[in-house]
């Protein structure tokens, strides 16, 4: 098992896949893009699957969520997807993606195995999604969610942020157009991982922003009864449900005491939380021959490790090099 010093253990293991993004949210990355990584860089579809084998079968993992960058555009990705829900015991498998590409590979992925989809959709404006992105692709997201979901990739679910001067304003109107599509909407609070390290707490939509202007058309009723254990998101019943919907405060609420996840990224390095500064490289391990044993005691000494939070809230916390499209959602 994956067991840190403070009680906690990692069951849900985030996946990276790629670097690259066909997106570039002023949030994450700017303009130009990035410098990405060389093809030796990273893990390869063999080496991926390998790795999340060791992981489910040695150390305990039952959920795996594959992420980027953007996932989608990783050419193996059906085959990822299908080697993986083949293990056993089999892990319950999602994707986060911006949804671009999605209309044409739902089905694909569904027959492959995928449980289901989180796609990124800060907004319902085109034009506002065109600054948001620098991409004029808003109807692409929009038809994937679509394909998605009747795909069976459910429930979907729909991951926003929110941004001053932005989109800010638009928290009741997203919410009421993911409760008529039949999408569980999450907000999130903005977070420090842009490449151009931007970010400034008190620039940022929080929480209670977000809630204060969803109640100013629905009722919300908490869905949790007391702690909501190791779920990222705090969640809400709308107009006393069935429809549901979900904040995601890693800054203002943070939920690390309860962490259950490990992350890998897309050139094989081991992250014990988002915004850790420190990682263990376990494609050396690969690329060396190591045993699976061998590796997998290198990544329970890599989550030994794992702090007792990220400390985003707190004036003396330092920013992580990588950005979010590098470290994987």
């Amino acid at each position: 098992m994956l067991i840190d010093t403070y009680g906690r253990t990692a069951t849900d293991l985030r996946v990276s896949l790629t670097d690259r993004c066909n997106l570039r949210c002023t949030y994450c990355m700017p303009e130009e893009g990035l410098q990405w990584l060389g093809k030796s860089e990273l893990l390869t579809d063999d080496e991926i699957v390998r790795l999340i084998g060791i992981a489910v079968r040695l150390l305990g993992i039952r959920e795996v969520r594959f992420t980027g960058g953007e996932p989608l555009l990783r050419p193996g990705l059906p085959g990822i997807v299908e080697r993986v829900t083949a293990l056993t015991p089999r892990p319950r498998t999602s994707l986060t993606t911006n949804g671009i590409g999605l209309a044409r590979t739902a089905a694909a992925l569904k027959a492959a195995g995928l449980d289901r989809v989180n796609v990124s959709l800060d907004t319902l404006r085109p034009d506002v999604f065109k600054t948001l992105t620098r991409r004029a692709r808003h109807q692409d997201v929009l038809d994937g969610l679509a394909a998605a979901h009747d795909a069976g990739l459910t429930p979907v679910k729909v991951n926003s942020v929110l941004m001053p001067g932005l989109n800010a304003d638009e928290a009741p109107d997203l919410l009421a157009w993911a409760v008529a599509h039949d999408y569980e909407l999450r907000f999130i609070e903005q977070m420090p991982l842009d490449a151009q390290h931007g970010w400034k707490r008190d620039g940022m939509v929080t929480a209670e922003d977000i809630l204060a202007s969803l109640r100013t058309r629905f009722r919300l009723t908490p869905e949790q009864d007391g702690e909501r254990g190791s779920a990222p998101a705090e969640r809400w019943l709308v107009d006393d449900g069935p429809a549901r919907v979900g904040v995601i405060a890693s800054v203002t609420r943070p939920f690390c005491a309860a962490c259950d996840r490990t992350r890998l990224t897309a050139d094989g390095q081991i992250r014990t939380c988002l915004f850790a500064t420190e990682e263990t490289d376990l494609r050396a391990a690969l690329r060396s021959d190591a045993s699976d044993e061998e590796i997998a005691e290198r990544w329970r000494k890599a989550m030994w490790g794992k702090k007792a939070g990220a400390g985003l809230d707190d004036p003396t916390f330092v920013q992580p090099d990588r950005p979010m499209s590098a470290i994987g959602g």
